[in-house]
């Protein structure tokens, strides 16, 4: 890639776009004959190059086929697939009608997505597989505003014995010839999108974003990120999480750069090598997991190569901190050009070999992961945001990057603390409302406009926000201590053998702690106990028990002594989104597991 100071940006400003059709217009405007998208096609096992004129043509098919449904503007459809061209083409052609997209996550439980079909009134879905549809089959009966269910991968044979006269393949739905692309809608502050929380408790609610939202959202953030054609990014955070969408989708569109889709998160490491990605936008936990298996590799290696990571990170974070204004130079710099070709070099090629910046967002990262990435070489900017603020909030900027913080406000987003130092947010990027939920609107949003975000935080004298906690998510034991979980929780997970952990102990006189351990940490832990790594057997064993809670407190020596955790509990199955006790996002459903493990809990706490 060209040296970002030297290659040219062309961003497309708000004034410009109006519309989030209307960005895509102009691109296309722009830059026809360049690549927007790189996709692999499973039929060719090839992957495949779209320009944007040939994201045109394909956009006017799909709106021919959207224009023969019997929709009016303002009326919502909604797609359930992974990241592909497919659906860029379906979003743009809706909204060029004025339709309303809601994008749903694939890994969805059916009874979630339905409720959230049902509650938006969608009369469309586009799905990828029959199996997403006969998946709902329990649930059909919350499915009525649905008319029709269009399926991406129907065979013939399946469309034949469909048991729902609802259901048409895509290829037949679509027309082979492409006319004009439409764009009814004008108006900016018209809803474009309706995108369902992943509430850790209770039902999802319907963030309602206009395109004026996303736009102003997607342009303050291009301004902070340089972002230019010139670039390739490499899309693996689903496309229905507002973060991917907005930084992952439309900024690339303004700024004219290319998209790959990954295939899977699974095979994220063999992308990642053949893309070669420039910008990487993630949540904390695809870090979590490089660093853990950075450490599990470290283990099994010499001391003479531990000492040399460590020196690694240390030079290159000190390089970092010169580089930023916050400390001088050093003459173990000097040391920089061999330990990168040493060390440095060998992890940035794992990860494509070009990257040049590297987001952050949707959950807290650890220092510790921020500092160890730095320090290799790889810029991290970490930001904050909610789904409710299109989403981006604030971020840190390549020149002015405090990994402990979640960076300044982005342009025209303006913040300030509240009572019990919760952090208020205004500007245009604040949603319109939740769908059909004034009164949860008005709870979130004061008459002037400042939304509560619920997140603790202090904001320091250059304006950069850090947050502490989360309102609701501090545990306070009956002996009055206030404890913000996540912190430990991050801090255990640092260790490889930890997969999951949730603490407890609201109300309670110590705190414990839920336990799920990575597959090596099982077989650790057996080793240790001269037993077979069964995890249901170990979860019974209490010298495993003992063993996993001398592993934590290792991790969390340096928090407070009341934050001590005094019992653990080991549990044998992994917490997904299908036995409902994470987020798509993959957040802890703490509620959800608190009352699934209500068993085990009273045990930790038993005669005390």
């Amino acid at each position: 890639m060209a040296d970002k100071q030297h290659t040219k940006t062309d961003v497309i400003s708000v004034a410009v776009a109006k519309t989030l059709d209307g960005l895509f217009r102009e691109r296309v405007r722009r830059s026809p004959q360049s690549v927007a998208y790189r996709d692999f096609e499973v039929t060719t096992e090839q992957w495949r190059d779209y320009t944007w004129a040939e994201m045109a043509q394909a956009v006017t098919r799909w709106q021919i086929a959207l224009s023969q449904e019997n929709l009016s503007a303002g009326d919502r459809v909604a797609v359930m697939s992974r990241n592909c061209p497919q659906w860029v083409m379906f979003e743009q052609a809706a909204i060029g009608l004025g339709l309303v997209v809601v994008p749903l996550y694939t890994e969805d439980r059916a009874e979630n997505a339905a409720y959230c079909l049902q509650n938006a009134g969608v009369k469309l879905l586009l799905i990828e597989k029959l199996t997403q549809w006969e998946a709902f089959s329990q649930v059909e009966d919350l499915l009525t505003s649905l008319s029709c269910i269009v399926i991406m991968t129907l065979s013939e044979e399946e469309a034949v014995h469909a048991r729902d006269d609802r259901i048409v393949m895509l290829s037949k739905w679509l027309p082979e010839q492409a006319n004009e692309a439409q764009h009814l809608n004008t108006d900016p502050h018209a809803l474009a999108t309706i995108i369902y929380t992943s509430g850790t408790t209770g039902r999802p609610k319907g963030v309602m974003l206009s395109h004026h939202n996303i736009l102003t959202n997607a342009y303050a953030s291009a301004q902070i990120v340089t972002v230019t054609p010139a670039d390739l990014l490499l899309s693996f955070l689903p496309l229905s999480h507002t973060f991917e969408r907005t930084a992952g989708y439309y900024v690339p569109m303004m700024c004219g750069a290319t998209i790959a889709y990954a295939r899977s998160i699974q095979q994220l490491q063999e992308d990642l090598l053949t893309i070669r990605p420039t910008i990487l936008i993630s949540v904390p936990r695809i870090y979590e997991r490089v660093y853990a298996g950075i450490n599990a590799k470290l283990e099994e290696a010499s001391i003479l190569a531990r000492k040399l990571f460590n020196l690694a990170v240390e030079v290159g974070y000190s390089r970092f901190e010169q580089q930023q204004g916050r400390d001088s130079w050093h003459f173990s710099h000097l040391l920089w050009p061999l330990l990168d070709k040493l060390v440095a070099r060998k992890l940035m090629d794992k990860l494509g070999g070009r990257l040049q910046q590297a987001m952050s967002g949707g959950a807290a990262l650890s220092p510790e992961i921020s500092r160890v990435f730095i320090g290799l070489g790889l810029p991290i900017l970490q930001g904050y945001g909610m789904t409710e603020t299109s989403p981006v909030v604030c971020a840190n900027r390549l020149d002015n990057n405090l990994p402990s913080s979640v960076g300044q406000p982005i342009p025209g987003v303006e913040v300030k603390l509240g009572e019990h130092n919760a952090l208020l947010i205004r500007g245009p990027n604040v949603m319109l409302g939740y769908w059909n939920n004034p009164e949860a609107t008005r709870a979130i949003i004061s008459d002037d406009g400042w939304l509560n975000s619920g997140d603790i935080a202090r904001i320091d004298e250059q304006g950069r926000i850090t947050i502490t906690g989360r309102l609701k998510d501090i545990i306070v034991t009956s002996t009055g201590e206030k404890v913000p979980p996540a912190d430990m929780e991050a801090a255990i997970l640092q260790n490889p053998l930890f997969e999951q952990v949730m603490i407890v102990g609201e109300g309670r006189s110590y705190l414990s702690a839920l336990v799920v351990l990575s597959k090596r940490g099982w077989e650790s832990v057996a080793v240790q106990c001269q037993v077979a790594a069964d995890p249901p057997q170990l979860a019974k064993n209490e010298q495993a028990k003992e063993i996993v809670l001398d592993m934590i407190s290792q991790q969390i020596h340096q928090f407070p002594g009341y934050a001590k955790i005094y019992q653990v509990a080991l549990i044998a199955e992994p917490w997904t989104v299908a036995n409902e006790m994470l987020t798509p996002t993959l957040k802890l459903k703490r509620a959800k597991i608190v009352e699934h493990y209500q068993t085990e809990i009273e045990r930790l706490y038993a005669g005390h």
